[in-house]
């Protein structure tokens, strides 16, 4: 199975190292976060990436062709530079044959990438998002049992969920895509929602995603105290 790794934007709300590299390539213990994503998939035997490269794509490419990466078969590819979430995966339609992952290039989480599969060739969806507990600062999604019903705005609380990427994905994904300006998280999956093809794996462990400096300086005193819960392998 391959897993494609959404990492074109421009991280405007890391300004302070987006400047000067793609966020996913930040990092984290002296690794990018890409890297420790990929980690976290290869745990799972997952070996396959597409990663969709755009703002300072070139940063992307200059590492895996200074790393030794025999672990990893990681194609990088070229998804433009203002292209939305949903256009950046309809770039790679090409590329993709059966059921594959994606996940954002700067959240990270100890979920069982086995037990998310398994969920979702269950439930015999379209799509399958991870939903987790959000902090404040993010929408919130409204669940019926196993599957997505809405979106809403921001509000938090142990009751609420969001979408926290680490999806999977039949190619039929595709049908839902448009061109460069679609948003995934918009018309796709709210359609999707609508039809009852979007189905959610509740993740009660740790997630977290990079937007901000103060993310970062988290993620990196987890990792330097031993306490990072995405380290699985």
């Amino acid at each position: 199975m391959k897993a494609v790794i959404l990492a074109g934007g421009y991280g405007t709300r890391i300004s302070e190292e987006s400047s000067l590299k793609p966020k996913p390539m930040i990092e984290i213990g002296g690794k990018p976060i890409l890297w420790h994503i990929l980690k976290i998939y290869s745990n799972y035997g997952i070996n396959e990436f597409i990663i969709c490269c755009g703002y300072k794509g070139n940063k992307i490419k200059e590492y895996f062709g200074n790393i030794d990466s025999t672990l990893w078969d990681v194609e990088l590819v070229d998804t433009g530079l203002h292209t939305m979430t949903g256009g950046r995966l309809k770039r790679i339609q090409d590329h993709i044959d059966d059921t594959f992952c994606v996940t954002y290039g700067d959240g990270l989480s100890d979920i069982d990438i086995n037990n998310l599969i398994s969920f979702h060739r269950e439930k015999k969806s379209l799509a399958t998002l991870t939903a987790i507990h959000p902090p404040e600062r993010f929408g919130v999604l409204n669940l019926s049992g196993d599957y997505v019903t809405e979106f809403h705005e921001k509000h938090s609380g142990e009751s609420s969920w969001i979408n926290g990427g680490f999806f999977v994905f039949e190619p039929g994904i595709f049908d839902y895509l448009r061109d460069d300006s679609t948003v995934l998280e918009k018309t796709p999956l709210e359609t999707l929602a609508k039809e009852k093809k979007l189905s959610a794996f509740k993740h009660d462990g740790f997630w977290y995603s990079m937007d901000t400096l103060r993310d970062k300086k988290h993620l990196e005193n987890l990792w330097t105290s031993n306490k990072a819960p995405w380290k699985t392998w």
